[in-house]
């Protein structure tokens, strides 16, 4: 249960749908290779100056002490691929394996991942049409350096092409919306100066090992406007950036009906959006001319503006949400525009899902911050409870702190300023960048962050309810696997998981379903009616727990 109501579950999809590539039809019935015949092919040999800083000619990649990575590159789109995958190939592979070396886990069964590779194979047949020739031979270039352990999967290129668009098949084969990203963005007489400021976190999680290897990208291509992006090895695609013009975009997923075909991708929207619109209107027309085939809200943050608005996409509608007589906008997984008024898959997200809570909350923390700062934004992004403060369990999704965050961002745009989230979550050093700077030839391979400006950790991190919440990440692994095992736990391990996160209602929704499983009907039924009394997630869940309590009354009557 916990691995399906947060963000997380998209990107379970991602690994999933990723896994399904092992179709040979895909790669057999698609026969694009991208036209490279206008760009250069060749550069020069990577070099290692340390473990940590790696260069060529102009390009670089370097780690800073929080822990990021910083690179640097430049050129045409085939010399940014080739140069991003030799810069970054250690990393390329180690996500690459991160991602499908968990088909076994997920997807135990030989029967299931034939299907799901037939299912796959049929949704991608025309991706590739919808895909725009310069990332398809960023993509390529990228591609020479990716693992050739999973040549058996696709080719190289096929094989990264369409992990582009992995997450957006999982999300569209599953109508999957029960995810948990939160953004907003506060201008005017909101802020202490008057300038635009964002803030989000993208909770996406896929194990603690892939969140450790963050990239922070600097991209100065021959056409187009200069960028940065956060992301990760082998991805092109953008979720959090801002240009050289202080344009931002940021993604949060929407729900929408089920589509039969996949197209866009929509991080390469939004990279097309970061790479070649400086306005509002540019980046509306940009999106409006794509086809996609999720649903996603494209928060959208301009210098020249000094606004926000957000884009909401879906395979069959699309609108522009502008706050009218406000300077602030909030976003979470619910669509806003007066295009999805009448929508009733967007209509039943908000009543069930959890997005509308996050937005309260939201709502509620920049109540109380009548001027809002990037420090004010970090707090606001680190939050951890629910309405009117209330306590609602580590790791909740309702609360705006999730605790499994890929990364957190705070954009500046009239000043170029970013600062992005370290290790752990979003509780690390928020580092500081000045893109005027990086791109004005003030960049060097030592670094590229204002050190001066970053914002501190976060206290919580050095607690003992931290160290609880740790133990109980851990401890929840071990209480699963019994539960699908019928293994035994002792007691002693019910009652410390318990005490580890005792406000949060799936703590004793596991404990439920265990003691279920062992046929201990009386502290079953214990164990979820104390879970009902704590701030449950969605409505689904709350169903599943009162299906249970109802079913164990039953039982314990005979």
């Amino acid at each position: 249960m916990f691995l399906k109501i947060s963000c997380f579950t998209k990107w379970v999809c991602f690994f999933v749908f990723s896994f399904a590539l092992m179709s040979c039809g895909v790669s057999k019935s698609i026969k694009d290779i991208p036209d490279v015949s206008a760009y250069s092919s060749s550069i020069e040999e990577r070099i290692k100056i340390s473990d940590s800083v790696f260069t060529i000619e102009n390009s670089f990649l370097s780690k800073n002490k929080q822990g990021l990575w910083e690179l640097y590159v430049e050129g045409d789109p085939l010399q940014i691929g080739l140069q991003t995958g030799s810069l970054t190939q250690e990393l390329f592979k180690k996500q690459e394996h991160a991602f499908l070396s968990k088909v076994g886990e997920l997807v135990p069964s030989k029967t299931k991942q034939y299907v799901l590779r037939k299912i796959v194979a049929w949704y991608n047949r025309k991706m590739y049409l919808h895909i725009p020739s310069e990332y398809k031979a960023e993509i390529y270039g990228l591609s020479k350096y990716a693992s050739n352990d999973y040549d058996h999967i696709a080719k190289n290129y096929l094989r990264i092409l369409y992990l582009h668009g992995a997450h957006d098949i999982g999300h569209a084969l599953q109508d999957l919306a029960l995810v948990g990203c939160s953004s907003f963005a506060a201008w005017g007489e909101k802020t202490v100066d008057g300038d635009l400021i964002i803030g989000r976190n993208f909770d996406f999680y896929a194990g603690d090992d892939f969140a450790k290897d963050k990239i922070i990208a600097f991209v100065n291509p021959t056409k187009g406007h200069k960028f940065m992006s956060v992301t990760w090895g082998g991805m092109i695609g953008v979720v959090s950036g801002m240009n050289e013009h202080g344009l931002t975009v940021t993604i949060n997923a929407g729900k929408s009906k089920i589509p039969l075909l996949a197209k866009t991708p929509i991080s390469i929207v939004t990279r097309e959006i970061l790479q070649y619109a400086s306005t509002i209107n540019e980046a509306i027309a940009i999106a409006k001319k794509r086809k996609i085939f999720v649903s996603e809200s494209i928060l959208v943050g301009s210098a020249k503006d000094k606004k926000a608005i957000t884009i909401e996409v879906s395979p069959k509608n699309f609108g522009v949400y502008d706050v009218a007589n406000s300077n602030q906008l909030i976003c979470s997984n619910h669509f806003q525009s007066e295009a999805y008024a009448d929508d009733q898959n967007n209509i039943k997200h908000i009543a069930e899902s959890h997005s509308q809570y996050r937005y309260q909350r939201m709502q509620e923390l920049l109540q109380q911050q009548p001027k809002v700062t990037p420090k004010i934004a970090v707090d606001i992004l680190r939050n951890k409870y629910g309405l009117a403060n209330k306590k609602i369990g580590y790791g909740n999704e309702k609360a705006i702190n999730q605790l499994l965050a890929h990364h957190s961002i705070v954009f500046k745009p009239e000043d170029r300023m970013a600062w992005v989230s370290s290790n752990p979550y979003q509780l690390g050093e928020f580092v500081a960048y000045n893109l005027n700077d990086i791109f004005s030839k003030k960049k060097t391979k030592k670094g590229l962050s204002q050190p001066d400006l970053n914002i501190e950790r976060d206290p919580f991190q050095y607690t003992k309810a931290y160290r609880d919440y740790e133990n109980y990440r851990k401890s929840r692994k071990n209480i699963q696997k019994a539960i699908d095992k019928k293994e035994m736990l002792s007691p002693s391990f019910i009652t410390t998981f318990q005490d580890n996160n005792p406000e949060y209602w799936q703590t004793y929704y596991l404990v439920g379903k265990y003691y279920y499983k062992k046929k201990y009907y009386t502290a079953a039924l214990q164990a979820f009616e104390k879970a009902k009394n704590k701030e449950i997630t969605t409505v689904a869940d709350k169903r599943e727990i009162d299906s249970y309590i109802q079913k164990l009354k039953r039982k314990l009557k005979k």
